[in-house]
């Protein structure tokens, strides 16, 4: 009887001890599990504010460079500005202004080439009008698209007749000619040019026109 009641006692002590053991172990397992989570957690603040930082510096650097001249803009004058029906023949390509359509073409990305009257029209209204050669690669139309829809009076489009493997940015009377979409001055001529002091018809809409 004394044998059984002892053999009772250590297996309840027994017990209580695994179970003591498992509570301890539970207990450094969650400890461990909050710790990296805590610590991924913290990396990811950490991280997305470089991020955001970084690319508040690269803007601010930016909106600065366009405060300033920008190395190659040319620059045209005396651009007639009337509504016509009938086709233009612009002296620059892609026009920069002058005579052009009743209706505008929307702001917005576009992967065929549009009307110059209807793009002329935009101009007047402060849009950038972002062109490129049809043979520009994949990698650096993508990085245009993003551009564009970052920006309310961006057009985009490809456009017949440019220099090979070229990027063309044009506003009203301004026009910048670059050979890939890396170059920094595309930036800083859209932000200095959308709805800039060269605008005929500043806050005008680059919507409720056409699609192109």
């Amino acid at each position: 009887m004394v044998n059984r009641k002892q053999e009772a006692a250590e297996r309840a002590a027994r017990l209580t001890e695994i179970r003591e053991q498992q509570r301890r172990a539970e207990r450094r397992r969650t400890a461990v599990i909050t710790g990296t989570s805590l610590l991924v957690a913290g990396v990811l603040v950490t991280a997305t504010a470089v991020v955001i930082v970084g690319e508040q510096r690269r803007a601010t650097e930016v909106v600065e460079a366009a405060t300033g001249d920008i190395e190659g803009v040319q620059t045209f004058t005396d651009l007639s500005a009337s509504h016509v029906q009938q086709p233009v023949q612009y002296e620059q390509t892609p026009p920069v202004g002058g005579d052009h359509a009743g209706v505008w073409a929307n702001c917005g990305t576009y992967f065929e080439p549009i009307t110059n009257e209807l793009g002329v029209h935009s101009l007047e209204h402060g849009a950038v009008w972002i062109t490129y050669n049809s043979d520009l690669p994949a990698e650096q139309v993508q990085q245009l698209t993003d551009l564009a829809e970052g920006n309310a009076y961006v057009l985009l489009s490809p456009f017949d007749g440019l220099p090979e493997q070229s990027v063309v940015a044009s506003a009203w009377g301004t026009q910048l000619a670059l050979e890939d979409a890396d170059d920094p001055r595309l930036e800083q001529f859209v932000v200095k040019y959308q709805q800039g002091e060269q605008t005929p018809e500043p806050g005008a809409p680059c919507t409720g026109g056409v699609d192109a």
